[in-house]
């Protein structure tokens, strides 16, 4: 049996886990006032971080349409088809892939798709295609691979921390007083996901090191069995700073391999220049 794995362009990847899981990705658009832009392989990150810093109106996205998807699950030869989306609390994007799953259930009766929320994005979506593709190689049956995904899904951390509020301040999400005042402060929030795949913030710290530091001890306190974990990194145009993360964390924990990856339009165009997200 030929299987595929699609997901949506939040899936952010590096060349040697492209080689790996040949994932599909369908992109989001991405507006900078009037420049519209593709979330594909032709979009150049810096480009789209330049024209942020420049306007001061909000980024706007819109998702993969359901006929996006369809025409992916028609496009490929593989008659086992596994999505992997971005957090359907984030984004319509998951309640499209599945809309899109009905209308080729119409003329493709035999072919199997399962679509999967990751709760997640960015390389949480990363980690989510990993896993299945593990356990394709492993030949277990679908039902076998759902239940399994589900599950690692559902223990999945996922912390992020932005170096500019801007984005936040200009989207209406975070007021321009608040954000005033965290610059003045030097606040930097370390927020993640609630588990249920909605953005909560966990602790307000002073200073971007400080944050880096409290972001390493909430690994610890807050994963299980790291030794048996993958753990992802992406980064907005902060490559420096994921690789010092990433030695911290291979100082204090034996995670199984840890990954690090650039963001594409998606997380960059939420994360910002210097956001780190990390997911294990």
């Amino acid at each position: 049996m030929k299987y595929k794995i699609i997901a949506d362009s939040s899936c952010d990847l590096n060349e040697e886990i492209k080689d790996k899981l040949k994932v599909s990705l369908v992109p989001f658009k991405i507006d900078v006032d009037d420049k519209k832009y593709v979330d594909d392989e032709n979009l150049d990150t810096m480009e789209l971080i330049d024209a942020m810093k420049k306007s001061p109106n909000p980024v706007r996205t819109s998702c993969p349409s359901p006929g996006d998807f369809a025409e992916q699950y028609k496009s490929t030869a593989a008659d086992n088809i596994f999505v992997v989306t971005i957090s359907s609390n984030l984004s319509g994007t998951y309640n499209s892939a599945v809309l899109a799953k009905n209308i080729i259930k119409d003329t493709e009766p035999n072919k199997f798709i399962h679509v999967f929320d990751s709760k997640s994005a960015s390389v949480g979506e990363t980690l989510v295609a990993m896993k299945i593709h593990e356990l394709i190689e492993e030949k277990v049956s679908h039902l076998e691979i759902i239940e399994k995904v589900e599950k690692y899904i559902k223990e999945m951390k996922t912390y992020f921390i932005l170096e500019s509020l801007d984005n936040l301040i200009k989207s209406g999400r975070l007021s321009k007083t608040k954000g005033l005042l965290a610059n003045i402060l030097n606040l930097k929030p370390i927020l993640g996901s609630d588990g249920d795949g909605n953005i909560k913030l966990f602790e307000n710290v002073r200073g971007t090191k400080k944050a880096f530091r409290r972001l390493v001890e909430l690994i610890g306190e807050t994963g299980e069995k790291l030794e048996e974990k993958i753990l992802a990194i992406s980064h907005a145009n902060a490559l420096e700073k994921a690789e010092e993360l990433k030695n911290e964390i291979q100082k204090r924990y034996k995670f199984k391999d840890i990954i690090l990856v650039k963001q594409a339009g998606l997380s960059t165009a939420y994360a910002n220049e210097g956001g780190i997200i990390i997911v294990f």
